[in-house]
């Protein structure tokens, strides 16, 4: 069983309380988004998802750049509505 997230550790309460003080994993963007990680995974091969970043062999998303595509998705969302 999983441990139990605060909202000092789970990501989705930092990203609406104000930016993290780290850039976020896949795992992370996962948790967020309530997806396989593997769908994460896709996204950026697709180029759909949020924007990541390699540092080294390790994918990282800027706090900020995911809020800014979840603010376009809602946007979008809204004039097709």
């Amino acid at each position: 069983m999983a441990p139990k997230r605060t909202a000092e550790t789970d990501p989705r309460a930092t990203l609406r309380g104000g930016l993290p003080d780290r850039y976020l994993t896949p795992g992370d963007i996962a948790e967020i988004f309530g997806v396989p990680l593997e769908t994460v995974y896709q996204w950026r091969r697709k180029r759909t998802g949020p924007p990541g970043f390699r540092i080294g062999k390790h994918v990282r998303y800027d706090p900020a750049e995911v809020q800014a595509y979840v603010i376009q998705l809602k946007n979008v969302d809204r004039v097709a509505a």
